[in-house]
């Protein structure tokens, strides 16, 4: 099974202040936030991070109060896959990751921490998942926040994605099948 989420900027005291999420400090956020993944992702599955995962201990950072990533890591059920977003400074820059794309169940997704407005096969109907905004922009197309704020602090699973993906309007470049096949 895979699983999909942004933005949980565990150890980000400044974060719930921002997005005005429903917890009293960094330890009730990050305890929250562990307990809901592991709720529902268990040790077999897959997790894509779109960004912003951790407010890692940058290397001049002096406060003794922000934890070491793996110290979140470790935590979390599943296989994880994370991509970089404008806050993890933890990740190497020259072996991290921005997009992520697969197919599943014969849909093409395609997940990133920003919102695009083209991405791979997106005339194809291909669907994007992003972050970053904290919440759903409203923008057309088979795209969707998945952003914890918008979550309900959990992360989605691939069955709840298509459940969205249903009522999404086509892609604003979406090649309809039939033209494709008379196009020259």
């Amino acid at each position: 099974m895979y699983f999909f989420t942004a933005d949980e900027h565990y150890g980000h005291a400044n974060v719930i202040g921002f997005n005005d999420r429903p917890f009293a400090d960094i330890e009730e956020m990050d305890e929250a936030l562990i307990d809901n993944h592991n709720s529902i992702v268990k040790k077999g599955d897959r997790v894509i991070h779109a960004g912003d995962f951790c407010w890692y201990k940058r290397y001049y950072d002096k406060n003794p109060n922000h934890k070491d990533v793996s110290s979140y890591i470790n935590r979390l059920n599943g296989t994880h896959v994370f991509l970089k977003g404008s806050h993890d400074y933890w990740m190497p820059r020259n072996k991290s990751i921005q997009i992520w794309e697969k197919m599943i169940d014969g849909h093409y997704l395609v997940v990133c921490h920003y919102a695009m407005h083209t991405w791979a096969r997106s005339h194809f109907n291909s669907w994007h998942l992003y972050a970053h905004s904290h919440k759903d922009l409203k923008l057309s197309g088979k795209r969707h926040c998945i952003s914890v704020e918008n979550t309900n602090y959990f992360p989605l699973s691939f069955d709840q994605v298509k459940e969205v993906m249903v009522d999404r309007s086509n892609n604003p470049n979406f090649i309809k099948p039939e033209d494709r096949n008379n196009a020259k």
